[in-house]
């Protein structure tokens, strides 16, 4: 495992200036956090491979397999009353052969009506290349606070 060069200030949003040795992988993260922040599904589909072997585990739907499932999660979200905002920070790239893997931090808010809830969530995502692009094929997300997490699942779904 080669690891690459991190920033250990900054983080990821949406529309980020990018500056690195290895572009194309900073380019996958924005654009998913571009996708996910800008509740675009069609820039979603194009960050994910979208094949039954995929898996995502996250607070809202537990553990899902294959695009098919993951699609429905993004589906509910965006389309929802609720608007949820996440940066990715605190993080560690690691390059590997044919991908790479990002471990880090999501920090952000999810509002609703007058309600609004900080979010702060352990989260990592494995890319891997396909025709010179690099396609998400796992993502794992993790809110460590127990009540946190409570509000989180009751507002969403």
């Amino acid at each position: 495992m080669k690891q690459i060069q991190t920033p250990i200030t900054g983080c990821i949003t949406q529309n980020a200036k990018l500056s690195s040795v290895d572009i194309k992988i900073y380019e996958a993260l924005n654009q998913f956090y571009t996708a996910f922040n800008g509740r675009d599904f069609e820039l979603m589909q194009k960050n994910w491979l979208r094949s039954e072997e995929i898996a995502m585990d996250n607070p809202l739907g537990g553990i899902v397999r294959g695009w098919d499932e993951i699609k429905s999660i993004y589906k509910q979200i965006f389309s929802g009353k609720a608007v949820v905002y996440v940066e990715f920070y605190d993080y560690t790239i690691m390059k590997l052969d044919g991908g790479f893997c990002a471990v880090g931090r999501e920090r952000g808010t999810l509002e609703i009506d007058s309600k609004k809830l900080d979010l702060a969530i352990r989260t990592s995502r494995v890319y891997k290349i396909i025709d010179g692009n690099y396609r998400q094929i796992h993502h794992h997300g993790s809110i460590e606070n127990p009540m946190l997490l409570d509000q989180y699942q009751k507002i969403l779904k």
